[in-house]
């Protein structure tokens, strides 16, 4: 592992990222790490550090660094291109995998995306109204898929994206919402008209 960085230090450094949504949950979080927020700050310095070190490694080295080699690689098509999908499970998220996608070429290709995703064989939440879309209760491709209509957008940063949908509230009325993720895990749903 990289200079005694691993799995409980990076699962801080995603938290830390959710911290500006979630305060609570992200609290709730660092304690069951047997953490603290101090601890927190500092893996998210650390690995700051670290990634701006010409010595790091780049691409899927950088994952397996830190969290060891990965338990799952699949092909995965895009368009014209077959990228390369790597996970590993995150005790924090049983339910779900932490992916990097390797755009074409060796184990130095470049990481296009880094998320939290489904696991394999793990049900996806019923999503079928807006009180069904709780902070931390599914990834983006959940929601994508309960409400198809759904249109991605870029973030505040680059841990961060959005999806505007339409879903029903209380009383079944279609409203406007746009879901915001980071590392791909829901934090917050915004209602149009909605203070």
């Amino acid at each position: 592992m990289a200079s005694g960085f691993a799995t409980t230090e990076f699962q801080l450094v995603l938290l830390r990222r959710m911290a500006d949504f979630t305060p609570e949950l992200v609290e709730q979080a660092v304690r069951r790490l047997g953490s603290s927020r101090a601890a927190m700050r500092e893996a998210n310095r650390r690995w700051q550090a670290m990634i701006r070190s010409p010595r790091f490694p780049a691409g899927a080295r950088r994952y397996a660094a830190v969290l060891g080699p990965p338990q799952a690689t699949a092909a995965r098509p895009i368009g014209d291109l077959v990228c390369t999908a790597q996970q590993w499970a995150l005790p924090l998220w049983p339910q779900l995998r932490f992916e990097i996608l390797l755009g074409p070429g060796d184990s130095g290709a470049p990481v296009w995306n880094e998320w939290l995703v489904r696991a394999a064989g793990t049900p996806a939440p019923a999503l079928r109204t807006i009180a069904d879309l709780t902070p931390w209760s599914c990834v983006v491709s959940d929601v994508a898929e309960a409400f198809p209509t759904a249109v991605p957008r870029e973030g505040s940063a680059p841990t961060r994206w959005q999806l505007d949908f339409t879903a029903s509230d209380a009383a079944g009325a279609p409203r406007a919402c746009t879901a915001d993720f980071t590392w791909g895990l829901l934090q917050e749903v915004r209602v149009a008209g909605r203070p």
